[in-house]
């Protein structure tokens, strides 16, 4: 007689695969409680304009640091494309640089823009 039963086997995870999976659940886990636990702090300002004045410092600062970052991985790919001989990459880098250029001084172009 044949077992006509569906029985499948499964195969131990790989210890690689575990750990991957254990950092991402707690990765998960800390943003989650992050965002829990977050308290609302009100601003002390009763002038609105202040107040707005902050939050457009805070959020330049942030595009600031993105472009700071580009800045710097395009450094390192236009070495790498100087390294390999490779023009694309090259090209790629030049315009991953000039891209990070005016991300990080988006908030001087915008004021010479508007005066």
């Amino acid at each position: 007689m044949k077992n006509t039963k569906n029985t499948k086997i499964r195969k131990p995870m790989p210890k690689k695969i575990k750990k991957a999976l254990s950092i991402w659940i707690s990765i998960v886990m800390v943003i989650t409680m992050m965002t829990l636990f977050t308290v609302t702090c009100f601003a002390a300002e009763d002038d609105p304009i202040t107040v707005v004045n902050n939050l457009s410092d805070f959020m330049f600062g942030l595009v600031r640091a993105v472009g700071m970052i580009m800045l710097g991985f395009a450094v390192v790919q236009i070495g790498l494309s100087l390294k390999s001989h490779d023009p694309s990459q090259r090209a790629n880098g030049f315009l991953t640089l000039a891209g990070g250029v005016v991300i990080t001084f988006s908030k001087e172009i915008l004021t010479l823009i508007t005066g």
